[in-house]
């Protein structure tokens, strides 16, 4: 097993910027992707003339690299979690770790099915180490922490991020088509149930003054939420699903993205669609979770950052620093269960925790 620390997916936006955070915190990681020049040209904006490369057209290629050269950590921001996530986890078995960005409830609960396998071959595999799921299952752990167990959460993630120029991507793209596909789920009485996606509306006000509304959406939050809490009822709910009639309309979108043949001719669209470069839409990103008891007490919190994506580079790369040092316990995870709530501070979230009663 050596040391190394593999990065896979590097000239990406997030990419490059776990690349930055890697090399500023002393670590050169193997660069691993399908374009050797645009490698190379990553590595240059981080100061490495000389940097290793894994040159590999396929995940089985990738894949086959990982179980040949025995990285230390592999960390994927390729996307496609559903798809490929356990194929690159469990390439790094006996002793090796993962870690990827994944919030999608699919690619979750597949990743923790590999728990008793990580276990026996003394590996930590880690998913949703980003500002999707770390951001509200953190504030649940923190509002739980020595009380039993609550009878209903409610969490809402509110990203704000700075939009790049560009094409939207495959991986992104992947993502949005897969949330809509999931369609509206929730936790009661202890199970998985369908709801309706975007119902359940609330208009929150943020600690800073501003606002948002969020509405149902089954991503890796409602699944990091009911494991942190234990809680029978569980509610996950987003700001970034659209408004107005388009956000009535959701569902049968969703329904229809089942169809393969639409499926992938979905994903290709997005994955073409140009943006423009945008400032994000709100001063902080926001963690905010409600926990109620039976009792009648309920505790609420926030947990702040600043940009969403920024966050989310900082979380999987402090996540990957922590693997590489061995401080998590071998299985399968998400952030909080391998490395506790405080790993949201280390990446430079600030917890705002209340009690109402």
């Amino acid at each position: 097993m050596s040391t190394e620390i593999w990065l896979l997916g590097a000239t990406g936006r997030t990419g490059r910027a776990i690349g930055a955070r890697l090399v500023a915190a002393g670590r050169t990681p193997v660069l691993v992707g399908r374009n050797a020049d645009r490698l190379r040209a990553a590595a240059s904006e981080w100061g490495i003339d000389d940097p290793q490369l894994v040159v590999e057209t396929s995940t089985a290629g990738a894949a086959r690299a990982i179980r040949e050269r025995r990285p230390a950590v592999v960390v994927n921001t390729i996307g496609g979690y559903a798809e490929t996530a356990t194929t690159f986890a469990r390439s790094c078995l006996p002793g090796g770790h993962y870690v990827d960005l994944a919030n999608d409830l699919v690619a979750i609960s597949r990743m923790l099915e590999l728990n008793d396998e990580a276990v026996d071959n003394g590996s930590t595999l880690v998913t949703g180490a980003g500002f999707g799921v770390l951001a509200t299952q953190a504030v649940v752990a923190k509002l739980v922490e020595g009380q039993p167990t609550p009878g209903d959460v409610r969490v809402d993630a509110i990203a704000s991020f700075a939009m790049e120029a560009g094409l939207l991507g495959t991986a992104l793209a992947e993502s949005i088509v897969s949330g809509l596909t999931t369609g509206g789920l929730q936790y009661k009485g202890g199970q998985l149930v369908k709801a309706r996606l975007a119902s359940e509306a609330r208009h929150l006000k943020l600690p800073d003054g501003e606002t948002a509304s969020t509405v149902l959406a089954p991503t890796g939050d409602l699944l990091a939420a009911q494991q942190a809490s234990n809680a029978p009822a569980v509610v996950s709910a987003n700001a970034l699903l659209p408004g107005g009639v388009v956000r009535h309309l959701l569902p049968l979108m969703g329904l229809l993205l089942t169809i393969p043949v639409l499926r992938r001719f979905a994903v290709r669209r997005l994955a073409a669609v140009t943006t423009k470069a945008a400032p994000r839409a709100r001063t902080h990103s926001w963690g905010h979770a409600v926990v109620n008891w039976p009792g009648g007490t309920t505790r609420a919190g926030w947990l702040r950052c600043d940009d969403a994506m920024d966050y989310t580079c900082a979380v999987i790369t402090e996540a990957a620093l922590a693997l590489a040092r061995g401080e998590a316990k071998p299985g399968a995870h998400t952030p909080v269960t391998a490395f506790g709530p405080d790993l949201a501070v280390a990446a430079g979230g600030v917890f705002i925790l209340e009690e109402r009663g």
